[in-house]
């Protein structure tokens, strides 16, 4: 698991069959920009919980889900330099 912070929405109109609707966000992590799955309805700003692997495609619904980053839940409070 990595906490990360969501950016911006990413919007991609041409998906692959079976990618449905889910919703995609820029996460930083540490220094990289990542693009992640989420099933949440996360904010620009939330900190959160993502998973990757396998465990990102059943968080997104499915082992055949094409995600290697989920976003699996939403950190009420947590202090980054702390």
């Amino acid at each position: 698991m990595k906490i990360c912070q969501v950016v911006k929405p990413l919007v991609s109109t041409n998906r692959i069959p079976g990618m449905e609707h889910k919703h995609l966000q820029v996460v930083q992590d540490g220094s990289a920009q990542l693009v992640a799955v989420d099933p949440v309805g996360t904010r620009p700003g939330d900190w959160v919980i993502c998973v990757g692997s396998s465990a990102a495609r059943e968080a997104a619904g499915s082992k055949e889900y094409p995600s290697d980053l989920t976003i699996v839940g939403i950190i009420d409070h947590w202090d980054p330099e702390g």
